[in-house]
């Protein structure tokens, strides 16, 4: 056995993400079509494909501490300078995304690792091609909306041919509300809505 490149991300669903991918491609952004529409969770990382079984068992404990939450994307951002992307905002769903990607990162887990920037929850639309593609694709997206209920994510693994394949999802625990110290025991589900 040897190392993996895996990544850990929320999925934005159809038809959304088929068709923020198209929009990709056609700013000509080459890896589009290898890359599924996603928010981050866990960049790409480098791990031995022995230490897999562990890093499920992490991520199905992380998944069963987390609830579903609204995400909302709305209008465009960009990293540049710094970085050469252009993305849509997540501006519902981002604190929600902050404390999924510091449960996966943990020190005490099989997958602790520093990240070379502050994260910043987002989905890439134009990612390294021309400053003029770049702008394109900022100034045509601005006005992008959607939403979904998140109930979940996955585990995904760099192939060879530099595709990502999605290995395993992990739904959340549910809408059961677990027991507050103090709290009577009883019905502990959310109320309806």
């Amino acid at each position: 056995m040897g190392t993996v490149t895996i990544g850990v991300s929320i999925a934005v669903p159809e038809p959304h993400g088929s068709q923020l991918q198209e929009r990709r491609a056609g700013f000509g952004d080459a890896a589009a079509h290898g890359i599924p529409t996603h928010v981050t969770l866990l960049p790409p990382t480098e791990v031995e494909e022995a230490d897999l079984p562990a890093i499920e068992a992490h991520l199905s404990e992380v998944a069963a501490a987390g609830r579903p939450f609204p995400m909302r994307l709305s209008g465009t951002g960009t990293f540049r300078p710094l970085s050469p992307v252009v993305y849509v905002q997540v501006v519902e769903g981002a604190e929600a995304c902050a404390w999924l990607q510091k449960q996966v990162r943990d020190a005490s887990g099989p997958v602790a690792r520093e990240l070379n920037f502050p994260y910043h929850p987002h989905v890439t639309v134009a990612h390294g091609i021309s400053e003029e593609a770049m702008d394109r694709a900022f100034e045509e997206l601005a006005d992008y909306e959607a939403e979904w209920p998140c109930d979940g994510f996955a585990l995904y693994e760099q192939g060879a041919d530099g595709v990502w394949r999605k290995l395993r999802e992990f739904a959340f625990g549910g809408s059961v509300v677990p027991p507050q110290p103090g709290a009577p025991s009883g019905d502990t589900s959310l109320p309806a809505h």
